[in-house]
């Protein structure tokens, strides 16, 4: 692996080696070396999400240093996603489903 190497393309390659793990045909040898490759690009991946996350919660610190929590919704989701969940208790006002 490169270190040029970026999520896209170690994600794009780990979903290869699946597929050719899957199929019929391939040698011990040749799967060994591909479930090897597999599993050093999931750990690559891994800690990708692992600074992906810890930026999101730097971003998210209050001014006292605590880290609140925001539910995600993405806005390409919303017409697929179906009924969303009502906020947490914490965020009713008054019983509504209103989020502040």
């Amino acid at each position: 692996m490169t270190t040029t190497m970026t999520f896209e393309k170690a994600l794009a390659e780990l979903e290869e080696i699946v597929a050719k793990l899957e199929k019929e045909g391939t040698s011990l040898a040749e799967s060994l070396a591909l479930f090897e490759k597999g599993v050093k690009l999931a750990r690559f991946l891994r800690t990708e999400l692992d600074k992906a996350e810890r930026k999101v919660e730097i971003l998210l610190k209050d001014e006292k240093g605590g880290i609140r929590t925001e539910e995600f919704e993405a806005a390409e989701a919303d017409d697929e996603a179906g009924p969303k969940a009502a906020p947490p208790a914490g965020r009713r006002k008054g019983g509504d489903d209103v989020p502040f």
